[in-house]
């Protein structure tokens, strides 16, 4: 099975061509440029490279979040409009799931986290068993003392992490005396064959979607949604 995976929750995005567990090519881009300039082109010319067209994809992955809201939208859209005229079925993976599957050779407790500003974190946490990450904690915002009193009830075990809030999630640890590992960089952020790795286990499970029902995850309202329901909130207060 090949699948087309991308990846724009947070500022890298990427584009990767996997074909069941093989990685056959990926793009990543890290410049900070919007994600509606850098992730078509990035598909167009590694499908080019590859010399593949989209009739030769059979599944189009997409991590569907949590992350950016503006990212997230533009990485489903893309997803829905490369499958929606091949009628190729889509899978919409969890952000946390495809990073935890990005280090998943490291073994132990994986703990992936997004910086999600306002004091928290998305996050998820897995733990390795015969080369796969299962799930123990559902994706989630989180602040990062809640994360830390999770882990030190549940017996401070030693936690990799893995996205662009690990380092912020290291020095709390260490001050809360916790046990953590980060992994090498180029390892650290969110890429797109963690999201490919993650489709195949769904596509496996049978848990794919046409591009009609593929949707963002967003796992918290937007700031302009929270601002209308705290003035509706204000103004049903002040009409008692």
């Amino acid at each position: 099975m090949k699948i087309l995976a991308l990846e724009s929750s947070a500022v890298a995005a990427s584009a990767a061509v996997t074909e069941d567990e093989k990685l056959l090519g990926m793009a990543f881009q890290n410049s900070g440029l919007t994600h509606s300039r850098t992730l078509m082109p990035m598909v167009e010319d590694l499908l080019k490279n590859m010399e593949l067209t989209l009739d030769g994809i059979d599944l189009v992955a997409v991590a569907a979040g949590p992350g950016s809201f503006t990212g997230l939208r533009i990485g489903v859209s893309t997803a829905k409009g490369l499958a929606w005229a091949g009628e190729k079925p889509c899978c919409a993976v969890s952000t946390l799931e495809a990073m935890a599957w990005s280090v998943a050779h490291m073994g132990g407790q994986l703990c992936p986290v997004m910086d999600a500003r306002r004091k928290q974190v998305y996050n998820g946490r897995f733990e390795v068993i015969d080369g796969v990450p299962i799930r123990i904690r559902e994706d989630r915002a989180i602040s990062l003392e809640e994360l830390c009193e999770e882990i030190a009830t549940d017996g401070k075990k030693t936690q990799i992490l893995v996205g662009d809030g690990a380092g912020l999630c290291y020095n709390r640890f260490q001050e809360w005396g916790l046990s953590a590992l980060l992994p090498p960089p180029h390892l650290c952020l969110q890429n797109a064959w963690g999201v490919a790795r993650a489709a195949m286990e769904l596509a496996r499970q049978g848990r794919t979607v046409p591009a009609a029902r593929l949707v963002p995850e967003y796992h918290r309202l937007s700031q302009a949604e929270r601002e209308r329901l705290n003035k509706e909130k204000r103004s049903n207060d002040y009409g008692k």
